[in-house]
């Protein structure tokens, strides 16, 4: 396997992992499931801080709403691919930007 691709799919997992980790800690403190309608607050200091939050832990979130409109909406299975795609891209960003801070943080 090249380094190259080694390293995506290490990206790709952390990506999936720091998500799995943030809606989790969400759910542990607050006893609710993360979603976007922390969004729905209006203008407000909460509402800007959950914006970064929620750029991170999207993938999940985006997995869980397509599961869910698979199960109880009868959603076709293109759908779920289709979501299965931009959740992994997204992933792959993420675990992306938190490999470089990694990086970055590790000394010479």
């Amino acid at each position: 396997m090249f380094p190259e691709s080694l390293h995506l799919v290490f990206a790709l997992a952390l990506g999936f992992s720091f998500a799995g980790l943030l809606c989790s800690g969400y759910q542990l403190a607050t006893e609710s499931p993360l979603s976007f309608h922390l969004l729905e607050r209006g203008p407000r200091p909460s509402t800007f801080a959950a914006v970064p939050f929620l750029v991170f832990a999207a993938p999940l979130i985006i997995m869980r709403a397509s599961i869910q409109g698979l199960q109880v909406e009868g959603r076709g299975i293109a759908f779920v691919a289709l979501t299965t795609v931009v959740s992994g891209f997204w992933s792959l960003m993420s675990g992306t930007v938190a490999l470089m801070a990694v990086e970055a943080c590790l000394p010479v």
